[in-house]
C-alpha cells in the first residue's frame, strides 16, 4: 500500500522521488558485514547480508539507507534529513536486488521452435544452428530488430532483471554486426561485440580469413557501440588460437574481455579466459581440474578474477549435463548465473527460472543462487553499483510475491515478481501489468 509523503518538489516529472519501503519480511542486501554493522545491522557470517523486518530508503536513483524497520525513523533522518516523498508498504514480502543478467543474445529475428521440437525428439544441439538465425536477422529491418529487442528487455524487467547484457553475433558481416551492437546500445550500456560467434556460410573453409575481418574492419565498426568483446571458443566455432586473436584485438581496442567456452565439451577456453584476465567465462559445463583451479586462483590476488558464469537454461533446453556449480564453489571460484536468452539453445529471459534450476539441478543453496543471479552477475560485468542494496548502490529493487527468497526455487514457473524499482523509479507493479 502506498502513502504519499509531504510534497517537497522532488517528485515531479523526470525526477527520482525519495521512496521509503516498509514491511519487508526478508531483505537480501548482498552488503558486506562491515557496511551493515555501521548501520546497526547484525549479519555476521551471512554473505547475502540478510535483514529481517527491514526497511529500505531510495533517493535520487540510489539506495540511501537500509536497516531494521524499527530504526527507520532515525535512519531516514540521518540519510535524507526530511520525510520521504512516498512510503510503500510491502506487507511482509521478500525483497532482493534487481537481477543482473550478464549473458543474453537479444538482437535477432526468426524462430527456431521447430529445431527445439526436433531436439527434444532426439537430435542433439550443435553450434551450426546459429546460422539459421543469422539468415533471418540479416533479412530483418532495423525496426523489426529494435521492436523484438525491446519486447525481450521489457519481458526480462517484468521478471526482475534490472541490468542486462546484450550481445551481437547474429549478423556476422561488418554492416550487420555494427547494426546489432548499435541497436543493443539503445537498450543497455552492457553491449558485447560477438562477431566471432560462428564462421558464416560465406566464409566456409576460410575461418582464418573471417577472423581477419573480425579483428579488423568489423571490430573498428563495432567497438564504438560496445563495452565488451566475446568469442565462442568451441569445437565447431573458433579454435583457441583464433579466439586469442579476437580477444587480444578487442582488448587493444579498449574493450573488456569475456568468453564462451567449454559448453559442448572440454577445451582450452576457460584457461584462455583466465590467462587474458577476462571478466567472465560463460557456460563452463565441461571443466577439468586445471580449469577449476585456474578459475579459483584468479581471485587469489587483489585484482578481480574471472567469474564462471553458468547458464542452466541451456542445459534445460539441450539436455546436456548441468554445470557442476558445487565443485566450483567448493574450490573457491566465483559463480554467476545468467539466462543466455537466445532463440536456439535457451529461449527464456527468466532469471527466477535460473535460480530454480541452479538449486534443483546444480546443488546450489538458495542463498548461493540468489547471490549468483545478482552480485555474481555484477562481478561478471565488473560493476560495483548493481547486484546489491547497500547505501550508494543503484536503486534496483525487486519485491517478491512471497515471504522468502526461497520461493524462487520452491515455486518454479510461478510469476513471483510483485514489483520492481529501476534507478529508484517504479518500473513494474501489479497496477502496471
Amino acid at each position: 500500500m502506498e502513502h504519499p509523503g509531504p510534497s517537497t518538489g522532488s517528485g515531479g516529472p523526470g525526477s527520482h522521488p525519495a521512496t521509503l519501503i516498509l514491511g519487508i519480511g526478508e531483505l537480501t542486501t548482498n552488503a558486506p558485514e562491515a557496511v551493515l554493522a555501521d548501520l546497526g545491522v547484525d549479519a555476521v557470517g551471512d554473505p547475502t547480508g540478510l535483514v529481517r523486518d527491514a526497511a529500505l530508503l531510495l533517493d535520487g536513483g540510489r539506495v540511501a539507507w537500509v536497516g531494521a524497520e524499527r530504526d527507520c525513523a532515525e535512519g531516514v533522518e540521518r540519510a535524507l534529513g526530511r520525510a520521504p516523498d512516498r512510503v510503500v508498504g510491502v506487507e511482509g514480502r521478500a525483497v532482493v536486488p534487481g537481477f543482473v543478467d550478464s549473458h543474453t543474445h537479444l538482437v535477432f529475428a526468426g524462430d527456431r521452435s521447430a529445431e527445439f521440437e526436433a531436439r527434444m525428439a532426439g537430435r542433439s544441439y550443435a553450434a551450426g544452428g546459429i546460422r539459421t538465425t543469422v539468415a533471418a536477422t540479416r533479412a530483418a529491418s532495423d525496426d523489426e530488430l529494435r521492436a523484438r529487442l525491446r519486447r525481450h528487455v521489457d519481458e526480462a524487467l517484468a521478471q526482475g532483471t534490472t541490468t542486462i547484457e546484450v550481445k551481437g553475433g547474429y549478423g556476422l558481416s561488418v554492416a550487420d554486426e555494427e547494426r546489432a551492437v548499435r541497436l543493443a546500445a539503445e537498450a543497455t550500456d552492457e553491449v558485447t561485440f560477438l562477431g566471432a560467434h560462428v564462421v558464416p556460410v560465406d566464409f566456409d573453409g576460410r575461418a582464418d580469413d573471417y577472423v581477419d575481418l573480425v579483428c579488423g574492419e568489423m571490430l573498428a565498426a563495432c567497438a564504438p557501440h560496445s563495452r565488451w568483446v566475446d568469442v565462442f571458443c568451441e569445437t565447431g566455432a573458433f579454435t583457441p588460437e583464433q579466439s586469442r586473436r579476437v580477444l587480444e584485438a578487442g582488448a587493444a581496442a579498449g574493450l573488456g574481455v569475456r568468453v564462451h567456452a567449454n559448453q559442448l565439451g572440454p577445451g582450452e577456453g576457460v584457461r584462455l579466459a583466465v590467462d587474458l584476465g577476462a571478466a567472465a567465462v560463460d557456460h563452463c559445463t565441461y571443466l577439468s581440474d586445471d580449469d577449476v583451479a585456474a578459475l579459483a586462483e584468479s581471485w587469489a590476488g587483489e585484482a578481480q578474477g574471472t567469474v564462471a558464469t553458468l547458464l542452466p537454461g541451456v542445459e534445460f533446453s539441450t539436455r546436456h549435463p548441468y554445470p557442476d556449480a558445487r565443485r566450483l564453489l567448493d574450490a573457491g571460484a566465483v559463480v554467476a548465473l545468467a539466462s543466455d536468452c537466445n532463440p536456439g539453445s535457451s529461449y527464456t529471459s527468466s532469471m527466477p527460472l535460473m535460480v530454480a534450476l541452479a538449486v534443483r539441478e546444480m546443488s546450489m543453496t538458495v542463498a548461493e543462487a540468489v547471490w549468483a543471479a545478482t552480485a555474481g552477475g555484477a562481478l561478471a560485468l565488473r560493476r560495483d553499483d548493481v547486484g546489491h542494496l547497500a547505501p550508494g548502490a543503484r536503486a534496483d529493487v525487486v519485491v517478491l510475491g512471497a515471504p522468502s527468497r526461497a520461493h524462487l526455487a520452491y515455486r518454479p514457473g510461478v510469476p513471483l515478481v510483485h514489483a520492481v524499482w529501476k534507478d529508484g523509479v517504479a518500473a513494474h507493479s501489479p497496477s502496471t501489468r
